[in-house]
């Protein structure tokens, strides 16, 4: 009995836990349905005592294998913990990859529907990349890939071309910069130049007495031609210079209100520096001004400027050609016509109102050269009498 009993426990450590648990099984059956068969057949009981023996091994082998299974378990647990980490770590790997796939392809689709300011801007050309890219941009490598390679070599010297370029402008805006605070000290210095000036001719005086330079009086007629009209400014700037080229027997005088004259010049400023902000082109805003002007007096429209050109001819046949003088001429300037008028003065010889007649053909005197002034004084006189 004993000896069976140890080839039990041998062949027990040989078998695995379950096959243990299902043999052991079998046997707790067994011995059941033949203890059954022992009480149902009323045997003596003396075989009980074997059988109950045989049980209680099969419960010690029943343990036995229940703690197997249970230290393998435990062992096939501690592996799956083990064996899990790197698994897990692999499906975050997995995770972070088709992310970065899904923003990828987000990105590209994005570049792909994005609508460029500037459209038909093209990448450089490859004969302008050969020819102008420098050498280390050619001979990088950075794709194994010709044509992917050829397109990231164009990229990168497009971009160091925008490098440059940005360069370029942070210089331009230095020297912008420079030029500016240059330009600023300078009209700071022109600014000033009037004051300097004014003292510069004020301390001039007593060396233009001494030298017999010009007097007042001509000091006066200049700074009056500055407030003249383009046209009488001519006039007056080209007798002057016949009077001192040719050395004519002339005088040029400027006459008039110089305070009217710097205010319609203040004016005429203001006026020019509203018309740069203010468009004024509308064909019934022309009309009904237009309208209102021809409802305007015959003296608006023959306006005159408040400086006038006086020109004094003398006779240079005589000893003191200035105590004889020809023909005194002046030279007006009528705004609204933009036309300059010469009118002759009673002289001493009574020359006649006519001698400026027939300057050209037919012309009497009594109207003006342009046909364009003509039609324009008819209009306003017909509005008027109408």
């Amino acid at each position: 009995m004993q000896s069976e009993m140890a080839i039990d426990t041998v062949a027990t450590a040989e078998k695995s836990p379950l096959e243990l648990l299902q043999q052991t099984k079998a046997s707790v059956e067994a011995i059941i349905a033949k203890m059954l068969s022992i009480k149902q057949q009323g045997t003596p009981k003396s075989e009980n005592r074997e059988l109950l023996t045989q049980m209680f091994l099969n419960f010690i082998n029943l343990r036995q294998a229940n703690r197997s299974i249970l230290i393998e378990e435990e062992k096939v647990r501690t592996e799956t913990e083990i064996a899990k980490s790197p698994v897990d770590f692999t499906t975050l790997e997995l995770h972070n990859l088709m992310y970065e796939k899904s923003h990828y392809l987000k990105a590209n689709k994005a570049s792909r529907d994005f609508k460029s300011r500037y459209p038909n801007i093209d990448l450089i050309s490859e004969q302008d990349f050969f020819s102008d890219a420098p050498e280390a941009i050619k001979s990088q490598t950075l794709s194994n890939d010709s044509s992917h390679d050829l397109m990231l070599k164009r990229l990168n010297f497009e971009l160091h071309q925008r490098k440059e370029l940005c360069k370029l402008r942070v210089r331009l805006e230095q020297q912008k910069k420079s030029l500016l605070e240059s330009n600023a000290e300078r009209n700071k210095f022109l600014s000033s130049l009037p004051v300097h000036l004014k003292s510069l001719k004020k301390a001039s005086l007593p060396v233009q007495s001494q030298l017999s330079l010009q007097n007042q009086k001509k000091l006066k007629y200049h700074n009056l031609a500055e407030l003249l009209p383009p046209p009488l400014y001519v006039i007056y700037s080209q007798f002057m210079a016949l009077k001192e080229a040719f050395e004519e027997n002339i005088d040029v005088e400027v006459s008039g209100s110089l305070k009217d004259a710097q205010t319609y010049a203040r004016q005429q400023a203001e006026q020019n520096s509203e018309s740069l902000r203010l468009e004024v082109g509308v064909d019934e805003e022309r009309q009904r001004k237009r309208l209102k002007k021809v409802g305007s007096d015959e003296g608006g429209v023959y306006q005159v400027h408040p400086l006038k050109v006086v020109l004094h001819v003398y006779d240079d046949e005589i000893t003191d050609p200035k105590s004889h003088e020809l023909v005194m001429l002046k030279f007006e300037y009528l705004l609204k016509l933009n036309v300059v008028c010469v009118g002759i003065e009673e002289s001493e010889d009574g020359l006649e109102k006519n001698i400026l007649c027939n300057l050209f053909p037919d012309d009497s005197g009594l109207e003006p050269p342009h046909q364009v002034h003509v039609v324009f004084l008819f209009d306003i006189h017909s509005h008027m009498f109408a």
